[in-house]
């Protein structure tokens, strides 16, 4: 029986990658690896926003990395909003299907609110639906995927001249480290980053916040350096002081000079 081709929607040619059954029985290909927390820095953050560009999918990527750093969310709770998801009057976004399928109301920042306008703005001339979503071609106003979102932030990165890995989940990161810095309780970071249970929050933040010991072993006093012990011996010794003037060796006590 001949196989009917791939088509779109649009009746054009898909590539059979794209269907779910095409890697069906092959091991995923980072299956095994395992990435260190490694929060990046807000220089690095900030470049990795402006290298996107004024494009439409520049200001995409912005708003993607603003909520994924001020709000501190995962990659799939961050393509899952909708536009009826944020409330910024309250400064809230509604994640409807977080980790397990739970709903939870988060928090952003109002630096992150206005950040986010330019792309909310851009976003009403687009078709009804989710927050994020495709902005040219035929499948324009549906969601985004997320391993070209992933693509998107690598190549952001790399032309803002990041030398380290670049992620979703490393902007979750520092989120978490600057709320615990700022003295935010431990259980609201917990309910914030949508944790079952408090001590996932706790191992989670020891992983990666390690500012308390460094700046303990860093404030240090510094050693009680003894003396150079040969000078110690130099102030026994006359022979090796005198020698050490340039006087010779020390002369004899009248005294104690021998009978001639």
């Amino acid at each position: 029986m001949e196989s009917m081709p791939l088509l779109d929607c649009a009746g054009r040619h898909r590539s059979p990658a794209t269907t779910s059954s095409f890697h069906k029985g092959l091991p995923p290909r980072n299956k095994g690896l395992r990435y260190p927390p490694d929060p990046p820095t807000v220089e690095e953050i900030i470049a990795v926003m402006r290298a996107g560009g004024d494009s439409a999918e520049g200001v995409r990527l912005r708003g993607i990395i603003v909520v994924l750093w001020r709000a501190g969310l995962r990659i799939s709770e961050v393509l899952g909003l909708n536009e009826t998801d944020l409330d910024p009057g309250r400064g809230s976004l509604v994640v409807r299907h977080g980790k397990g399928n739970k709903r939870r109301e988060v928090g952003m920042d109002r630096w992150a609110w206005a950040h986010l306008d330019p792309w909310l703005e851009l976003r009403e001339e687009l078709p009804v639906g989710r927050l994020f979503c495709v902005v040219r071609g035929s499948t324009q106003g549906r969601p985004c995927a997320a391993a070209g979102i992933r693509a998107q932030l690598h190549n952001a990165a790399t032309m803002a001249g990041v030398r380290r890995r670049f992620a979703p989940h490393q902007l979750r990161h520092p989120h978490a480290v600057e709320m615990s810095r700022e003295g935010i309780s431990l259980i609201v970071i917990q309910r914030q980053l949508g944790h079952a249970d408090l001590a996932i929050t706790s191992r989670y933040l020891r992983g990666i916040d390690n500012t308390e010991i460094i700046a303990a072993v860093h404030e240090r006093p510094a050693p009680m350096i003894p003396a150079d012990p040969r000078s110690a011996i130099r102030r026994r010794d006359p022979t090796a002081r005198a020698e050490e003037c340039g006087r010779g060796s020390p002369r004899p006590h009248p005294c104690r000079q021998p009978a001639g």
